[in-house]
């Protein structure tokens, strides 16, 4: 097979949480177990970072491989989903795996993994492993999928464990209060494993700190980094918080004997763009008129996207709007401006709500718009109403982004 024929592969066999929803996700690691041994197991050994969190957990994980590359060390990153290219899942120093990793995988390992039934998921983890392990990289940061206890990413122990902030996100598979996703969350937290724990609610924090205290661990609160912090390149001011939990993980690797100075923490975090390739947080597209585009697709997250919108200079509002329909799309649509003129659109995935589906749904919120075929006709349309002075933002879901970057 080549590349395209692979990918289609992969897509068309595998179950995608991504595009399939809860039907793809497994309460057990009883298959990724399976799928390491079939590998060799080759997480064993990896030096990692591994973070799990509701939001700001692929900023946070962006920001620390950057900042570890600039200090010299050969560094993989494994986040999700992916918004263009599969492959920016797995990458070492920004550089994508190549095709021909892809394809020599795949080939190499389906008729093994077949009769274990895999998800998507699960076989993306393996491969990114296989892949930071033949490469010798010295250290890999790991994003979780969701969740993190049943998390196929979860069968590493790391240098140091983050979890960024907990919110009210995949409710269905992981619990319906703060406490209930917290103790899922809290499933990375590991015996002799410092923890460090973001921003977030007490009744999360309690949670996790319950957890640390039943291992015995170290807690480092991302809080005390302070307020003084170097800049970084991922706009909004909500990444402050980001940058303290990225810059207490970075204080334990140093801690540990990772050599890390302050000038690698400040080129790292401005040039995290640049060393990443991470995309679709609060991401400027354009001046005249301001468009802004941002992944948010949870409560605590738009919430976020209104304050940065609140601090913005612009005339009018044009949202284009497009979900997925797993989502606690009431609690969302209550939060969001009735004055903005909304372009109602599905993105390109079997979990897209219908725009028909979104428009009758957003009127019961005095939230009124049109709807479009696509992603692409609802962003050109607010494009041609749009004045010079006002203001375009594109969101609700990462994949509604990802066809507009």
């Amino acid at each position: 097979m080549d590349y395209p024929e692979t990918l289609d592969y992969l897509f068309a066999q595998l179950p995608m949480y991504q595009r399939s929803g809860p039907a793809a996700y497994k309460a057990s690691l009883d298959t990724t177990h399976a799928i390491n041994d079939m590998l060799g197991n080759p997480h064993v050994g990896l030096k990692t970072v591994h973070i799990a969190g509701t939001n700001g957990k692929g900023s946070v994980a962006s920001m620390i491989a950057s900042v570890l590359q600039e200090a010299g060390y050969k560094t993989g990153l494994h986040t999700s989903p992916h918004l263009k290219d599969f492959r920016e899942r797995i990458r070492i120093n920004g550089e994508m795996i190549p095709h021909d990793e892809v394809i020599r995988f795949v080939e190499e390992y389906r008729t093994k993994w077949k009769p274990l039934q895999p998800s998507f998921f699960e076989i993306t983890v393996g491969m990114a492993w296989w892949y930071f392990k033949r490469m010798e990289v010295d250290i890999v940061v790991v994003e979780t999928g969701l969740g993190g206890r049943l998390d196929s990413t979860n069968v590493i122990i790391p240098e140091v464990s983050v979890i960024t902030q907990i919110g009210m996100d995949h409710m269905n598979l992981l619990g319906n209060t703060i406490r209930e996703i917290a103790a899922e969350k809290a499933g990375i937290i590991k015996p002799g494993i410092p923890v460090v724990l973001g921003v977030m609610e007490e009744e999360a924090l309690d949670v996790l700190n319950q957890r640390a205290a039943e291992c015995q661990i170290v807690v480092h609160m991302a809080r005390d980094a302070g307020d003084d912090l170097p800049q970084t390149a991922l706009g909004g001011m909500f990444q402050k918080y980001n940058v303290q939990t990225a810059m207490s993980a970075l204080k334990v690797l140093k801690k540990n004997g990772w050599n890390i100075s302050f000038e690698h923490v400040v080129n790292g975090l401005a040039q995290v763009l640049k060393n990443t390739g991470i995309k679709g947080r609060w991401q400027q597209l354009g001046e005249s008129p301001l468009i802004f585009a941002d992944g948010a697709h949870n409560v605590d997250g738009i919430q976020v996207i209104l304050k940065e919108i609140e601090r913005l200079h612009f005339t009018d509002l044009h949202v284009v709007l497009g979900v997925v329909k797993d989502k606690d799309l009431a609690s969302i649509l209550k939060l969001l401006p009735r004055e903005a003129s909304y372009y109602f659109c599905k993105a390109d995935v079997p979990r897209g709500m219908a725009p028909e589906d979104l428009q009758e749904a957003a009127l019961e919120y005095g939230l009124k718009g049109e709807i479009y075929p696509s992603v692409r006709r609802a962003y050109e349309a607010a494009r041609l109403y749009a004045t010079r002075e006002d203001l375009i933002f594109i969101g609700g879901s990462f994949f509604t982004v990802a066809e507009i970057l």
